[in-house]
């Protein structure tokens, strides 16, 4: 194997792009190193790029959905052997070592799972943050509305036939968010998106649509017609300043507003209810343990169909693009821009010219 590989660097703060090289790192303990077949990009991604955010040094490099083939395996890694192919989690808060915009990543191996046969690298690659950062906001005690998840035990008592509202169901959180509500019982499990991505929320497991455009008022007036139940759960996955307000309209007393984005609306001491910003990295300490604990289940919920990843078809849908790690930097631009709904951009860095 080569000493060097190639690399999206970000050159400087609020700087350009350029495709340079840099060194494969060796894994530590609990870690492995994975030649990366696919990348898929997120929206924080043009917003570092744009804003410094979480970023101290430079040149840096972004992106943190990863799949690939593990290449070398750590100290005290029981679980992965070179050749398995798998998805993880990267962190580049943490170092450039760790990040999915290059040709080979370190990974931990607590987010790690083995990609199932029904997956492709491209699918896969479209899973980590989207997932996480719906489990963070279901079930994290910290940046979460602090549920029990399905996979600790029996979820019959604590939400089974509550409702709940998740706000832009087609966006890769959504998505997930609605996956795990149906996993979890709530029931109705109510969504917003545009009429166009219907089938596709209901195919996650949406029991009830109600188009994005509709006001604060009008959802209100339509949900109330769905249920009469309080609603103690709004999860909005969009987190604009009006879907944060329509969401907060919806909650009952104590209930908790799960958002994507900083609050907007003001939390009123005398109903209890909440806004929570969730976080979807499992790599900070207060995610690690409920991190690990889902990680530990993606290979059988993949394998099952119990979770759906990214196809080039339907659900949640994905784009492969050109030109390996040159691709990024036009695919970026286009989310930046809104040029980009109900998918995700991939792309495969061993591609790079």
């Amino acid at each position: 194997m080569s000493l060097q590989q190639k690399a999206l660097l970000l050159l400087k703060k609020q700087g350009d792009f350029e495709v340079g090289y840099r060194s494969i790192p060796s894994p530590g303990a609990g870690q492995l190193l994975v030649k990366i077949q696919s990348a898929a990009l997120n929206p924080i991604d043009y917003k570092i790029k744009d804003t410094g955010l979480s970023v101290s040094h430079y040149p840096a490099v972004l992106g943190v959905d990863i799949a690939g083939i593990v290449v070398e395996v750590g100290k005290g890694v029981k679980n992965f052997r070179k050749g398995d192919q798998v998805l993880a989690h990267g962190v580049r808060t943490f170092s450039n070592d760790m990040a999915a915009f290059q040709q080979y990543s370190l990974t931990v191996a607590d987010f790690t799972a083995k990609i199932p046969s029904s997956e492709s690298f491209d699918s896969a690659a479209t899973v980590p943050l989207g997932l996480d950062t719906a489990v963070m906001g279901l079930y994290g005690q910290e940046v979460g509305a602090g549920i029990t998840p399905p996979w600790v035990k029996s979820v019959s008592s604590h939400v089974s036939k509550k409702p709940i509202v998740i706000l832009g169901g087609s966006s890769s959180v959504g998505s997930y968010t609605i996956q795990l509500a149906r996993l979890s019982g709530f029931y109705p499990i109510i969504t917003t998106a545009s009429p166009s991505n219907e089938d596709l929320v209901r195919d996650y497991g949406a029991t009830h649509f109600f188009d994005r455009h509709l006001s604060g008022d009008q959802l209100k007036a339509a949900i109330s017609e769905v249920t009469d139940r309080p609603i103690k759960i709004v999860y909005d996955a969009v987190s604009l300043p009006e879907t944060q307000s329509a969401g907060w309209g919806l909650l009952t007393t104590n209930g908790v507003l799960v958002l994507t984005l900083p609050a907007s609306v003001k939390e009123d001491a005398g109903k209890g209810r909440k806004a929570i910003q969730t976080f979807g990295n499992p790599h900070a300490p207060q995610n690690h343990e409920l991190g690990s604990s889902c990680w530990a289940m993606v290979t059988k919920w993949l394998s099952e169909g119990t979770i759906q990843a990214g196809s080039a078809i339907t659900p949640n849908k994905y784009e492969v693009l050109p030109d390996g790690l040159e691709g990024i930097i036009e695919g970026l631009e286009r989310m930046k821009m809104g040029q980009v709904s109900g998918m995700k951009l991939v792309a495969r860095p061993q591609e790079t010219q």
